[in-house]
């Protein structure tokens, strides 16, 4: 059995990649996950003089401690402009400068969603690219387009069943690769 820590790179309260996140995990048996909000871990805007005058704050630490504990990981990018958004920029931006290898040894499950048929690809694009010069490996990808027209909320299910098809075949690669 695998620690997986899962969690959206979102600060929105009603976001979408934290619903998908959240389904992901119940979806996956036989590990322990252990589901984030990071907006439970409030890190100021990142800049050399706060790092210098301030040092790293107690929830960049902590925040380093949960990933370091977990085998794996599931991240759901929310896009904002083409690109992932700046609050999770920020987070990873301190993260990086406490540890540039703070992802190592992590396998990843990287996934985005949005309201739009492109499913947030820029910003699952760009963390593919960024990501692994942190450590860690991207195991499986997921874009997950259109999520109010493919996602009851309600049921806490994909209503597509293609992408629901295309989701667990994820799934499965994620998993057999973690083992």
């Amino acid at each position: 059995m695998k620690n997986i820590l899962a969690f959206a790179g979102s600060n929105s309260s009603t976001s979408i990649n934290h619903k998908l996140v959240e389904y992901v995990a119940s979806e996956i048996e036989d590990h322990k996950i252990k589901i984030l909000k990071l907006v439970n871990y409030p890190m100021p805007m990142y800049s050399e003089d706060e790092e210098k005058n301030n040092g790293f704050s107690g929830m960049t630490l902590g925040l380093k401690q949960e990933i370091s504990e977990a085998d794996a990981l599931i991240i759901s990018v929310n896009e904002h402009n083409g690109s992932w958004g700046a609050f999770f920029k920020n987070v990873i931006d301190w993260l990086s400068r406490l540890d540039r290898n703070f992802l190592e040894g992590k396998k990843i499950l990287l996934m985005s969603t949005s309201p739009g048929q492109r499913g947030g690809i820029s910003s699952l694009e760009f963390a593919k690219n960024v990501l692994p010069r942190f450590g860690g490996e991207i195991i499986e990808s997921f874009s997950f387009p259109s999520f109010h027209a493919n996602f009851s909320v309600e049921n806490n299910e994909v209503t597509d069943e293609t992408l629901l098809l295309g989701l667990k075949e994820v799934l499965s690669t994620f998993a057999h690769q973690i083992k």
